[in-house]
């Protein structure tokens, strides 16, 4: 299967050179992969252009951008100006990031769980973050949930869903969009790839609403983004984090923002939300 891969990169270089040299360790290679340097001013090109004479199958190219590192517009940003960039010959198209480690055999077996389901649309492996001298499991989603640094789509599914959307919220309106379309999410616990910056860590308070806004824009409504902004608050024991997605929510409803799904895509949205949490009653 030809795997194509995009990275979007912004002042990444701490972790880029890591990054680069698991991919030229793959058990199978890409086919193509670009680096997005999205306006990095410290030395991420210069590490880059290191890896470039001897992969011939890595290119890189430089953008400009001023955007603030928020969540969802910026890099997603990024990504598209690599798969621009980039042969639509692809089987698989990955985003990952710029701060991850990958598994050597992270692209065969990613290719093995497309090949062994054709229903499968989305597939990643889990995210482990270094604690003291141990990798721990980053606890922040499901282990049923593939992370938004290291996804893969079949092209079929990325086409289906309309791509990533270039908002907060990208990387869970994929998968809820992608079982609209009757794909299925999979993800392999063995793969464990090594999240060299936890998710949050470069956040800024411009950016405390957003989760709240991105409920809002996958058309939660008020009882579902009530309850996920609970579950998140009591998880990080934080009575802000709960109070600042509502926030976000009632903001985003005030100034009309534009919804990422369809009216007939938010109830499927819904409906699949609920199923969930009373699954988990059971």
């Amino acid at each position: 299967m030809n795997i194509s891969i995009v990275i979007p990169a912004h002042n990444e270089e701490d972790y880029i050179a890591l990054m680069l040299e698991s991919l030229t360790l793959q058990t199978i290679l890409p086919k193509q992969v670009i680096v997005v340097n999205d306006h990095s001013t410290d030395h991420t090109q210069k590490i880059i252009n290191s890896f470039l004479p001897h992969n011939s199958w890595l290119k890189t190219i430089e953008i400009e951008s001023s955007t603030n590192h928020i969540p969802g517009s910026k890099v997603i940003h990024a990504f598209y100006k690599g798969l621009e960039a980039l042969d639509d010959n692809y089987d698989i198209i990955c985003k990952f990031d710029a701060d991850i480690i990958l598994p050597n055999n992270y692209l065969e077996s990613i290719a093995s769980i497309f090949k062994s389901d054709e229903k499968v649309g989305i597939a990643g492996g889990l995210a482990f973050i270094k604690k003291k001298d141990q990798w721990i499991y980053e606890a922040i989603a499901s282990k049923k949930h593939v992370r938004g640094p290291f996804k893969a789509y079949k092209k079929q599914c990325f086409k289906e869903i309309g791509g990533l959307k270039r908002s907060i919220g990208w990387d869970t309106v994929d998968v809820l969009l992608a079982k609209y379309h009757g794909w299925t999410i999979k993800t392999n616990e063995l793969l464990q790839v090594k999240h060299l910056k936890p998710t949050g860590l470069s956040y800024t308070k411009s950016s405390r609403f957003l989760q709240g806004e991105a409920f809002y824009k996958m058309r939660y409504g008020l009882t579902i983004t009530f309850i996920s902004a609970l579950k998140k608050g009591i998880k990080k024991r934080s009575l802000l984090s709960f109070t600042n997605d509502l926030k976000g929510f009632f903001k985003a409803k005030n100034e009309k923002l534009d919804f990422l799904v369809s009216e007939e895509e938010g109830k499927f949205i819904r409906k699949l939300r609920w199923k969930g949490m009373l699954d988990k009653l059971k």
